[in-house]
C-alpha cells in the first residue's frame, strides 16, 4: 500500500494544476475534477510571473522560460504629455493565461483531468472524504484540494461567514496586437513594464505571449490593467451585462455594456499619455474585472483544505495571485513528505506555514491598492511597490 494519499483536486486553473503535477510526483493517486464541460478558455489576461508561477518549469520540465515568458528590463512611468516621470532598472517577466495553462496541462494525464466534474458536496467519513459530483456519482480520497478561485463553493461550504470584500474599484483589461502600435508607442513601451498614475486610478502595459504562444517582437500582444474607481452603485450598473445580467467578478469580453466602453474609451484618448492611450484604445473587446479581497481564518479543515484564491484572494497589485497558489501546492508536498504521507499532521504544519504567508500578501496587496485609489501616495521611486510574494523584489 502507497504511503502516499488519495488526492482530489477541485479546479483546474493554474493553481490547481500545479498543487496536481507536484502532488502526482511525490506518489500521489490523484485525480482532477474541473466544473467547466471544455477546457478552460484564455481569458485575454496577462500574468506577471513570479519565480513560484514558473518553479514546476523549471524544475520538472524542459521548457525555457522564454518559451513561455517575455522579460523586461525596466520599469518607466509615463506622465499625461507621454514624457519619462520615473526610470529604473527591473527585471520582471510575463505570459499569458493560455500559456501557463497549455504548458501545465501538457504535462497531466489527461485522463485524469475530468471535465464536467462540478462538485455539489464533500463529507469527511472516518479516514476518507466523500465527495459527491452533480451527475450524480461521487469518490473516495484521503485528502481534498479545493482549488475553485475566487468564487469559491468549497470555502462557502466551510467558511460560510467569509465573504469577498469589494475594494472600491474595478480593472478595466484588454489586449491588442503588437504589430498595429505605430513606432512612437513601440518606443515608449521598448522593453518595459510602463506605468502611469492618475488621480485615484492608475494603468500599467506589458507584452504578454500572443494565443498562439508567440513570444517574439512584433508577434506578441500588450496587454493593459487600468484601475479605476466604482462605487457601490455605479458598480451595480457597470457589471451588469450587455442582456441585463449581473455578473459578480468579471465581465467577459464582449460582453461589457456599449456606454461603458465608450466613455472609458473617451477617458482614455484624454487623459492617458499618447502611447498608453493607443493600446488601450486598440484593444477590440476591453473586459472588466471588480477587484477583491478575501481574509481567510483557516486553511485546513480535517482531510480538506483551500488553496490559491478559494482560500486567501489578493488584490492583484503585488502580482502573486498565481505565485500564492503555486507555493501553497508545492509547501503542501513538503508538509506531506516530512509528514510521511499523514494527512492530518501534514496539514497541520502546512496551514500554519501557509495562513501567514497568505496574510502577510493581502495585507501589502491591499495597501498598494489603497496607496493609489484613494490615498494618493503612490510614488514611482518606492520599491515597496515592487512585486513580489513574499515581500518586493529587488
Amino acid at each position: 500500500m502507497s504511503a502516499w494519499p488519495r488526492v482530489g483536486v477541485v479546479g483546474g486553473s493554474l493553481g490547481g494544476l500545479t498543487a496536481a503535477l507536484v502532488l502526482r510526483d511525490l506518489g500521489c493517486d490523484l485525480d482532477v475534477w474541473e466544473r467547466s464541460t471544455s477546457e478552460l478558455e484564455s481569458r485575454g489576461a496577462g500574468i506577471v510571473v513570479l519565480n513560484e508561477t514558473l518553479r514546476y518549469l523549471r524544475e520538472r520540465t524542459s521548457i525555457r522560460d522564454d518559451d513561455v515568458t517575455i522579460a523586461t528590463s525596466t520599469l518607466r512611468y509615463l506622465d499625461t504629455d507621454g514624457s519619462v516621470a520615473h526610470e529604473r532598472p527591473q527585471h520582471y517577466r510575463y505570459s499569458g493565461w493560455h500559456t501557463l495553462y497549455r504548458a501545465l496541462l501538457g504535462r497531466f494525464d489527461p485522463t485524469r483531468y475530468h471535465l464536467g466534474a462540478e462538485v455539489t458536496s464533500f463529507e469527511e467519513e472516518g479516514d476518507s472524504v466523500r465527495v459527491a459530483f452533480r451527475d450524480g456519482t461521487s469518490a473516495a480520497v484521503d485528502l481534498l484540494v479545493c482549488a475553485d478561485g475566487i468564487g469559491s463553493s468549497a470555502r462557502r461550504r466551510l467558511l460560510p461567514d467569509v465573504v469577498p470584500a469589494y475594494a472600491g474599484y474595478a480593472a478595466w483589461r484588454g489586449t491588442v496586437q503588437e504589430h498595429r502600435m505605430d513606432d512612437a508607442t513601440l518606443d515608449a513601451l521598448d522593453d518595459a513594464l510602463v506605468y502611469q498614475v492618475l488621480p485615484q486610478s492608475h494603468i500599467l502595459v506589458y507584452p504578454i505571449p500572443n494565443v498562439d504562444g508567440a513570444t517574439r517582437s512584433g508577434r506578441r500582444l500588450l496587454n493593459f490593467v487600468w484601475y479605476r474607481n466604482y462605487p457601490g452603485n455605479a458598480l451595480e450598473d457597470l457589471m451588469t451585462d450587455r442582456e441585463g445580467v449581473r455578473r459578480e467578478t468579471t465581465l467577459p469580453p464582449g460582453s461589457v455594456q456599449a456606454a461603458h466602453v465608450t466613455e472609458m474609451r473617451a477617458f482614455a484618448e484624454t487623459h492617458l499619455a499618447p502611447a498608453l492611450a493607443q493600446v488601450v484604445l486598440g484593444a477590440d473587446e476591453p473586459f472588466v474585472q471588480a477587484v477583491f479581497d478575501i481574509d481567510v481564518p483557516r486553511m485546513a479543515f480535517g482531510r480538506t483544505c483551500l488553496i490559491g484564491d478559494a482560500a486567501f484572494a489578493l488584490r492583484p497589485h503585488i502580482a502573486a495571485g498565481t505565485a500564492k497558489a503555486a507555493s501553497d501546492g508545492w509547501a503542501l508536498a513538503d508538509a506531506l513528505t516530512v509528514a510521511g504521507g499523514h494527512v492530518r499532521t501534514a496539514l497541520d504544519t502546512w496551514e500554519a506555514r501557509q495562513v501567514v504567508v497568505g496574510r502577510a500578501a493581502l495585507e501589502r496587496s491591499r495597501w498598494n491598492g489603497e496607496r493609489s485609489q484613494a490615498l494618493g501616495t503612490w510614488r514611482p521611486e518606492d520599491r515597496d511597490l515592487n512585486f513580489g510574494l513574499m515581500g518586493p523584489l529587488p
